[in-house]
């Protein structure tokens, strides 16, 4: 769990006026929802095969597209020299490497914007004294952690222009952990801005701590699943390959391997981890319906969107994965993160 060290932060909640405060909540809220935003396009790029099309990193001059028919030639030259093209797609025309390259361009460009979205306000409020220079630290912190996913990104792209068709599993988790790390500081931080409130007297910040540790390994074993195409295949539920729990789990040698790179058992994986959040909550909801722990109503809000995930999931596996069931079940997922984030800043106690 993301928790940025905010005690300074949390003294400017508790003493200064909320009013001032209020401008700057708005502000990560809205960086947030960008960065899920940027998460879904991200999901197109890579459902659509689009990742690729952009084979060199050019973080200022990249945000300007081609503009002419010799630069679109010259893109589709670079493309043509990669793996995926020469495999996969040697029947691509230039209409069709420009509707793939549109999705990734589109994607890096809101990376860049998300940029400008954050360093601008931040300056601002700095300039207005909205929050001190100890609260500008962390802050900044959360910009220097939005940069390293855009190299972050880069380092995953790279991983499938010499040899691979498309991109390593292992950097697309790295990639999409990353992010869902940024997404739950933001709004922690924005969360633990909001004016004190009392706290539970018994809320078991732990149970809660144990959930949200749940939600960002499943998103995980997700982006395995996506990275080995896992979710293609075996698509019937519950039973999958015909049997509860199916043979060739252990196929690979090393084990641990199969884990990672044997897209049955990345695909049981995810399942198993999801079988177990929705008991977890099941339980949670029996023990603490009726108490303090679940501030603020989040413990039916995140019983129902764990219903709604798991729905979600199972219309994606079964109809062999539509895109906008695989988008819907992706941002769900970070909603689910989300709002177990915010329900732990809530119960967590405020010092200074």
């Amino acid at each position: 769990m993301p928790v940025v060290s905010l005690t300074s932060a949390e003294s400017v909640a508790n003493f200064a006026p909320a009013d001032r405060l209020r401008p700057v909540r708005i502000w990560l809220y809205v960086v947030a929802l960008m960065v899920l935003a940027m998460v879904v396009v991200g999901g197109i790029t890579r459902l659509t095969d689009s990742g690729l099309s952009i084979t060199s990193w050019q973080p200022i001059s990249g945000a300007i597209p081609p503009l002419s028919e010799a630069d679109w030639s010259a893109e589709f030259e670079a493309y043509k020299q990669i793996p995926q093209f020469k495999l996969l797609n040697q029947d691509m025309t230039l209409e069709g490497f420009k509707y793939i390259f549109w999705w990734e361009w589109t994607h890096r460009f809101l990376g860049r914007v998300i940029g400008v979205v954050f360093a601008l306000p931040f300056l601002v409020f700095l300039v207005q004294r909205r929050f001190s220079w100890s609260l500008a630290a962390p802050l900044a912190g959360l910009f220097v952690l939005g940069g390293l996913q855009g190299a972050l990104g880069w380092w995953m792209v790279s991983s499938g222009l010499a040899e691979l068709t498309s991109v390593s599993q292992y950097r697309l988790a790295a990639h999409l952990g990353a992010a869902l790390l940024l997404f739950l500081a933001l709004i922690w931080v924005a969360r633990r801005l909001s004016p004190a409130h009392p706290v539970p007297v018994d809320a078991d910040r732990g149970s809660v701590r144990l959930l949200l540790a749940m939600i960002f390994l499943q998103v995980i074993a997700g982006a395995f699943v996506a990275g080995l195409d896992a979710g293609m295949g075996y698509n019937t539920w519950p039973l999958m390959d015909g049997a509860l729990v199916p043979n060739g789990l252990g196929a690979i040698d090393p084990w641990w391997k199969n884990l990672f790179e044997n897209a049955l058992t990345v695909q049981f994986v995810h399942r198993t981890i999801a079988y177990v959040i929705v008991l977890y909550v099941g339980a949670l909801w029996v023990w603490k319906r009726g108490a303090g722990g679940g501030a603020k109503g989040w413990l039916p809000r995140i019983a129902l969107l764990v219903l709604l995930q798991v729905a979600l999931g199972i219309a994606t596996l079964v109809l062999s994965v539509p895109l906008p069931l695989a988008l819907g079940h992706q941002a769900l997922a970070f909603m689910l993160a989300g709002a177990t984030v915010a329900w732990l800043a809530d119960i967590t106690p405020r010092r200074g």
